[in-house]
């Protein structure tokens, strides 16, 4: 959908915000969680005719509301564990950048009271309930005339197990569910009746970014997703010396990769791997199962894999991002071939010049080795893309200052674009010496060396 027709419907939302009552989110603070909350389960209504101004749903008359359009693909949002009882950050991003994809309902499962309780195993109780009321729910859309398999869930932690145990009711008809780092506690360790499970719906894709704290750490879906490997999300704090976010960055990062994945203004190729070690080591590049397509894409558009996927039964899929928006690198195959006498080992730094626009890839997670006459094949990520690369720079490095400074003698070394098509870059005879960066003018491989 263009700009400016999404600035129009934008407009006449807001007209229609200005001529209605609005519903909203329900509002609470850390005293609602303390004494704890009963569980309420409120359905806001939002579609391209009421962008910005939400509309509460009837549970019972469908009809009530004419904006709702059952005939149309409806989504889900679902979110998870309110312990301080404010409403999610991300509620009216995620409406709006759904709504500027497609045409649809938009539905914001608001049950906070419930989920704003300090008492965790309460409201994990909670989420059957939840689950059964949006069965419920849907089980009415049925009879006015859905179909199942235009239902997408998104949920968020623990909304991402009420999003299972709905699909569950319902046979694994349900379109898609989308989990954004699944909640581990108190659903690690339990049979698939219990959490979400690959059954649930005909597509169920999976993104961890917690699996050492409050994510689940092991496959949910027929696709799961695990950036940067899972855990430690770059950006996100170190310490518990920096507040709340210590605890809650590494889980929310979900939310905020997929956002990115709605606008596709930051499109990230994923690649299946056996494990986050292998993927970094370079082994797992090719994605020759995925033919023609090519790697999976992270996000909202990893549906086109649906095909191929689902009766792969399960694959686990590695990338890295950036600390901050946009998230998206850029991967390189990076071969190398040394003519030194002796082994060496080390890292290897590189950057794509184009003018002033620099792109930086460090492949240091441990050391690689080189060689005589051996090609070491290494994935270099950029913390961008250089569209056409002019220059480029690299630096060897053993990471012992103390040692006498080495020399990487290398007979030939050649970059390849993962995701286009270019023609792969070549330069042949470079010495590097420790700790000093070399700049050189690439050139295009020789058709035998691609």
């Amino acid at each position: 959908m263009s700009f400016w027709w999404f600035l129009a419907l934008l407009l006449g939302s807001v007209a229609i915000y200005r001529a209605h009552e609005c519903d909203v989110f329900t509002d609470l603070d850390l005293h609602h969680a303390i004494i704890g909350t009963s569980l309420y389960v409120k359905l806001l209504l939002y579609t391209r005719a009421n962008l910005i101004c939400g509309q509460e749903l009837s549970h019972h008359n469908l009809s009530a509301q004419p904006l709702f359009n059952v005939t149309k693909p409806t989504t889900f949002v679902i979110h998870g564990y309110r312990p301080s009882g404010s409403p999610p950050n991300w509620l009216h991003d995620i409406t709006q950048k759904l709504l500027a994809r497609g045409d649809m309902n938009v539905l914001l499962v608001d049950w906070n009271r419930g989920a704003a309780n300090v008492n965790y195993l309460k409201v994990v109780a909670y989420t059957r309930d939840t689950a059964d009321n949006l069965t419920a729910f849907i089980t009415n859309m049925q009879e006015n005339g859905a179909f199942l398999s235009s239902i997408h869930m998104i949920g968020i932690s623990l909304g991402a197990h009420i999003s299972g145990f709905v699909g569950a009711k319902f046979k694994g008809k349900i379109g898609r569910i989308t989990a954004l780092d699944p909640a581990g506690p108190l659903f690690t360790g339990k049979p698939p009746e219990d959490r979400l499970d690959p059954t649930d719906a005909q597509f169920v894709d999976v993104v961890h970014t917690d699996i050492d704290a409050l994510g689940f750490r092991k496959p949910l879906g027929h696709i799961d997703f695990y950036p940067n490997g899972g855990a430690d999300q770059p950006g996100c704090p170190k310490t518990i010396f920096s507040g709340s976010g210590y605890f809650k960055c590494d889980h929310q990062r979900s939310v905020y990769l997929y956002l990115g994945s709605i606008t596709q203004t930051c499109i990230i190729s994923a690649f299946p791997c056996s494990s986050y070690t292998e993927f970094l080591d370079g082994h797992c590049m090719d994605c020759d199962q995925f033919k023609p397509a090519g790697c999976p894409v992270f996000g909202y558009d990893s549906i086109e894999w649906k095909d191929t996927l689902v009766p792969l039964k399960q694959t686990n899929a590695f990338f890295t991002t950036n600390k901050q928006t946009p998230f998206c690198r850029t991967n390189y195959r990076v071969d190398i071939v040394t003519w030194n006498h002796d082994t060496r080992w080390g890292y290897i730094s590189i950057k794509l010049h184009n003018g002033s626009e620099v792109a930086e890839a460090t492949i240091n997670h441990k050391a690689s080795k080189f060689e005589k006459y051996s090609e070491t094949r290494l994935l270099a990520q950029f913390d961008k893309d250089i569209q056409k690369v002019h220059k480029i720079s690299i630096k060897f490095s053993t990471g012992n200052a103390l040692q006498f400074k080495h020399k990487l003698r290398v007979l030939r070394i050649r970059l390849v674009h993962l995701e286009r098509k270019d023609r792969p870059l070549c330069r042949y005879d470079v010495i590097l010496e420790e700790n000093r960066e070399v700049t050189f003018r690439p050139i295009p491989c020789e058709e035998s060396n691609f």
